[in-house]
């Protein structure tokens, strides 16, 4: 492919690190019943890894210069999509496939990794996520409370999923390459979540909390009952002067549940 013209639009940056692909694959979780989805499959250079795992790959390209590259995968365990993976109806191609695991498997475009992860944990019950994203990205998506990168996205993935490094990716590992390094963070859906009364208000909650990062707790939650956040606080050794980096996942669940 030596004469592809890669399309910045479409944050295309291959990978061409063998030892990198091999890391992603080691720490995937694939059993018999495995459904893997690829988002972003570029050349098929991890593609043609992902199929040697057994399980049925589903790919989606939103390039169709890149059809018969993929399409010259010799496997039958592979299934390719052509088209704009954000306005795929995920749910009506996943009911012709029988299994037991969704996992997504891939290297995300950086200009739209957060809204492929939404989508997918929006329309399906996926049970594991290896991802290749920008570096500062990914520090975000683990990040932890009292750090700069903690922000609400961050509470809102790892109320689902336990999140950890699999490895640093080097700019170098890219054709062409491009101007950031980047990250493989792996989702593992927990067993047991934090108790809430209503996911999407619980979420609402946490984000304003976190609506002007600088501002404290009784600024961002105007609209809500600031005195029982403020007695719930109090019982965590907190008060309203607090601001949302300061608080753990337990604590926002706790406060919310106590409104």
């Amino acid at each position: 492919m030596s004469d592809f013209k890669f399309k910045k639009s479409l944050g295309q940056n291959f990978l061409i690190d063998n030892n990198i692909k091999q890391k992603i694959i080691d720490s995937a979780s694939i059993e018999n019943g495995s459904i893997i989805l690829e988002v972003g499959p570029g050349n098929g250079s991890l593609t043609k890894e992902l199929v040697k795992l057994g399980a049925r790959v589903i790919s989606f390209e939103i390039d169709e210069r890149l059809k018969d590259e993929l399409e010259s995968i010799n496997a039958d365990n592979l299934t390719l999509f052509f088209g704009d993976f954000l306005k795929v109806d995920l749910n009506a191609i996943l009911k012709d496939y029988n299994y037991s695991k969704i996992h997504l498997i891939a290297n995300l475009p950086y200009y739209i990794t957060t809204p492929i992860i939404n989508k997918v944990m929006s329309e399906s019950s996926i049970d594991e996520m290896i991802v290749m994203v920008q570096k500062e990205v990914g520090d975000r998506f683990r990040a932890m409370p009292n750090t700069k990168e903690y922000n609400s996205l961050s509470v809102c993935l790892q109320y689902y999923f336990d999140i950890t490094k699999v490895t640093l990716v080097s700019s170098k590992c890219f054709v062409p390459r491009p101007k950031v390094d980047s990250i493989v963070v792996k989702f593992t859906r927990k067993k047991v979540l934090i108790p809430v009364k209503d996911e999407e208000l619980f979420f609402k909650f946490v984000r304003d909390s976190f609506k002007q990062k600088r501002k404290n707790l009784r600024n961002n939650l105007k609209g809500y009952d600031l005195e029982k956040i403020d007695y719930a606080l109090k019982k965590l050794d907190k008060d309203l002067t607090f601001r949302a980096e300061q608080l753990s996942i337990q604590d926002f669940a706790f406060i919310f549940n106590s409104l």
